[in-house]
């Protein structure tokens, strides 16, 4: 049981967030592979990519020891729904905070020279876990992002809700029992081992997760102890989940969008899933970043895609409409 300790302060501190990060969902999902009790929502997804990731997982696989511990992969490459950015993020992660991760972590007597190779900051071994971040997110996450992306922003939206209607105080009755209880101004949280936290008017974040088992888990930044740490809430239960979460986009579908809007617009569009940058896209599809920027401005102006700033860059990321033309809920694709 953790039992995290609320003052005033941290009761109006309290927010919600719509995702962990794409890493940390990719963490879960490879995680959850090998778990063979896994729950029966996630049964098709398991079928659908049973097999496909092979030796190129190891790397990931060794930072999840079947003991003690695990990574936390949201804080070494942050909430970001890219990719991309989460490899940047990892590549850039100071040595202080890879060896407060990893150095409690039981790793298997194979793995223990590489493992502390990675702690000592070698480049190489930072390589490998990316190249293997990117190849088990393009096989158990990315084909599904889409959809995952908008099943946690109806989560989120609930839970904004449910903060309206009731506060802070009636999103912590209902979320996600029985594994949390409010005991005024405690929140419990079961789980495998006993603490108290003291969030000394941090606040806290609540986010919901796709891929996590189902144990809620608390997320603390080593080297920022002044940031609120966040509350992972599993959002699959039961086997009420529509299956059609699970479905990929086949290629009929992929043709008919690049035939609507042309290929490389198109492309964008998919790009634009999980938010990103005029420069990032310009990367990721090998284009120029006038040609990104160009495409985009056709997007917004059809009201696919929307756009905000966040500090010098701008982030594009799908509306509504642009999410339904992406599934083919629309008989124009």
């Amino acid at each position: 049981m953790k039992r995290i300790h609320f003052t005033v302060e941290d009761l109006a501190r309290t927010r919600v967030a719509t995702t962990i990060g794409v890493a940390a969902e990719t963490f879960d999902s490879v995680r959850l592979l090998k778990d063979r009790d896994a729950s029966f929502v996630f049964r098709r997804w398991r079928v659908a990519v049973h097999g496909r990731l092979g030796e190129q997982a190891s790397p990931l696989a060794a930072l999840m020891p079947t003991r003690g511990p695990l990574i936390d992969a949201m804080s070494l490459m942050g909430d970001t729904a890219s990719v991309d950015e989460a490899v940047d993020n990892l590549m850039a992660a100071p040595r202080a905070l890879m060896r407060l991760e990893l150095e409690n972590l039981a790793f298997h007597p194979t793995h223990r020279s590489w493992a502390r190779n990675l702690m000592d900051g070698d480049r190489e071994a930072r390589c490998q876990v990316a190249t293997a971040l990117r190849a088990c997110h393009s096989v158990t996450v990315a084909p599904y992002w889409s959809k995952v992306r908008s099943h946690l922003s109806e989560v989120r939206h609930a839970f904004v809700s449910t903060m309206a209607d009731g506060g802070v105080e009636q999103l912590f009755t209902t979320l996600c029992g029985p594994l949390v209880r409010w005991r005024p101004p405690v929140l419990e949280v079961a789980h495998r081992h006993d603490a108290d936290i003291h969030l000394n008017g941090r606040g806290l974040v609540i986010a919901p997760t796709m891929f996590s088992a189902p144990q809620i888990e608390l997320l603390s930044p080593p080297l920022d102890p002044a940031r609120a740490p966040t509350l992972a809430v599993p959002t699959l239960s039961g086997t009420s989940l529509d299956t059609a979460l699970w479905e990929g986009v086949d290629q009929s579908t992929a043709q008919s969008l690049d035939d609507l809007l042309g290929r490389t617009r198109a492309a964008v569009l998919r790009t634009a899933v999980g938010g990103c940058s005029t420069t990032e896209l310009a990367r990721r599809l090998n284009i120029s970043p006038a040609t990104a920027s160009h495409h985009t401005t056709v997007l917004r102006n059809a009201h696919l895609i929307t756009t905000r700033r966040e500090g010098k860059a701008v982030l594009h990321t799908l509306t509504s409409l642009g999410i339904a033309l992406l599934e083919q809920r629309y008989p124009f694709v």
